[in-house]
């Protein structure tokens, strides 16, 4: 079930003997001044993870983290004037893309329901949403400022070449050619012969297509449309439905405009989904290997589809729950852990970059921007404190590390390498009551290693989110973390580091390396 949003727009270790376990645990728990929620843990089996010199996987392009925002979302988090942006949006971006440019996808439901008004051409019956000269300015100021590049998209559904035209134009001559690297033509077009692209005065529903358009009639379309955009790079097929990327080969051999493959995904959805299907949204299915894992695999042969054409493959819209997300789910602790677990996965099978998806209203919303007596302040979502966690784990120019140790279940584990020769080791406990201490095995290493770790009161938990003890609180006036910076000096004992990982929570060891 592909994303969109029909709700209009307003616009193994040896076994120890028992008492030297016991011992061990009391002198862990002391020095790192952990307070276990829950039972603690048993050194009995406790897990390795071990780094093996020499077996780094795939470099993480720069720019693999972007946000997706709507096309009305660019005003409502950067404001109405060009020449005092939000402050706090600039920054939240920035803390997701250190060292980096920020790759920024606007589009979304609304690319179909916006235009760019065109003299003498009426307004079509399901835009809602018109381009002014005031949001191309918005917009291109805010690429200045973030150095970002953008994927924007452009009204398909309206099914008239002439807007497109004019409205591809107006966006590259207005936000710039340097900032536009991409235009994304329509969203889930394998939705346009069954939802409603708007609705009549007495309540019928219109589609944008017949009921029988398919993916053959798509790509007609698609070639039509192509050929009078303006000659940058395209970003297509930009759609959620499994049964169409079966085609992608096909259309990537016939469509050479598209420079980067497009895809969308949520693991979970309320639309159809009834209390007992496996994508009804509960936090439970969000941490299930479904939904990270899974997710994951599903895209693994459009990826080598895609890096077999010489095309990189971006999931350019992913979030946590399709279709009116569930609050109770999708602003939640859980939601955290989940996004930090799923980018791993996400680029462990190749995919080149994930813009994760957030607008107003959102049951997703990664924040929520206000401006009250000229200061623009941010409530900040439990969910990006996991974004930012992936941040700080992939500097840029990082690669992904084979590590032998937890690959499933309750625990999981992920380790880069920086540019730098430091390494970082990501441990992720989604268990809600059980604490676990790991064992890292780094041969040959024996320096102090610093922890941080990702908390919250519970996985149910929509706020008192901590990152190395530091926060958001309530809300930001700056965009930056606040509070006293907490972390924990880890020793190393013939190359092993003992790393305690309390229920609910995520943890990153800072292995200093050599170059």
């Amino acid at each position: 079930m592909a994303s969109r949003e029909r709700n209009r727009f307003v616009e193994g270790v040896p076994v120890m003997p028992v008492v030297i376990a016991v011992s061990i645990v009391a002198l862990v728990l002391g020095l790192l001044n952990v307070s276990w929620r829950g039972t603690a843990p048993s050194t009995a089996g406790a897990p390795v993870v071990t780094v093996t010199p020499g077996r780094e996987g795939r470099a993480i392009p720069a720019g693999f983290l972007g946000l997706s925002l709507e096309l009305p979302s660019v005003e409502a988090y950067a404001g109405v004037d060009p020449a005092a942006l939000d402050p706090v949006f600039e920054q939240l971006i920035r803390n997701l893309t250190p060292g980096q440019h920020p790759v920024l996808r606007i589009g979304g439901d609304s690319a179909d329901w916006s235009w760019w008004p065109v003299a003498g051409i009426a307004r079509p019956p399901g835009v809602t949403y018109s381009l002014t000269a005031d949001w191309l300015q918005v917009t291109a100021a805010l690429a200045r400022a973030l150095g970002a590049r953008l994927i924007v998209g452009v009204n398909l559904e309206a099914d008239n070449t002439t807007l497109a035209s004019a409205e591809a134009s107006a966006l590259i001559d207005g936000i710039g050619p340097g900032a536009v690297t991409a235009l994304e033509l329509g969203n889930e077009p394998e939705l346009y012969g069954t939802f409603a692209w708007y609705r009549t005065a007495d309540g019928r529903g219109v589609t944008g297509r017949p009921r029988s358009y398919d993916f053959t009639a798509f790509t007609h379309d698609f070639t039509q449309f192509a050929g009078v955009l303006p000659n940058v790079a395209i970003v297509a097929p930009s759609t959620g439905g499994l049964g169409w990327v079966r085609n992608l080969g096909q259309f990537l051999t016939e469509q050479p405009r598209v420079k980067l493959v497009a895809v969308h995904r949520y693991p979970l959805q309320v639309c159809f989904a009834k209390p007992d299907s496996p994508r009804f949204p509960t936090i439970g299915r969000l941490l299930g290997a479904a939904a990270s894992t899974g997710l994951a695999d599903s895209f693994a042969q459009e990826v080598a589809v895609a890096h077999a054409h010489g095309l990189p493959l971006r999931i350019d819209e992913l979030n946590s729950v399709a279709c009116g997300a569930d609050q109770a789910v999708s602003d939640t602790f859980a939601s955290a852990l989940w996004a930090l677990d799923t980018l791993f996965e996400l680029a462990r099978v190749g995919v080149d970059g994930v813009n994760i998806h957030t607008f107003p209203g959102a049951g997703y919303e990664l924040f929520k921007i206000s401006h009250v007596n000229g200061r623009w302040r941010a409530a900040v979502a439990p969910e990006y404190y996991g974004l930012l966690m992936f941040a700080a784990a992939t500097p840029p120019g990082s690669q992904l590390l084979r590590l032998s140790g937890p690959a499933g279940g309750d625990l999981k584990s992920w380790g880069t390498r920086a540019p730098d020769g430091s390494l970082r080791i990501i441990l992720i406990n989604k268990a809600t009551a059980r604490a676990r201490l790991v064992l890292v095995r780094v041969p040959g290493i024996t320096v102090t290693a610093m922890l941080e770790r990702l908390q919250a009161a519970s996985l149910a938990a929509s706020d008192g989110v901590t990152l190395a003890g530091q926060g958001f609180g309530t809300s930001t006036l700056s965009g930056t973390l606040g509070g006293e910076m907490r972390t924990e000096a880890v020793t190393a004992s013939r190359g092993e580091y003992l790393v305690s990982v309390p229920p609910a929570s995520a943890a990153m060891l800072t292995i200093p390396g050599r170059r």
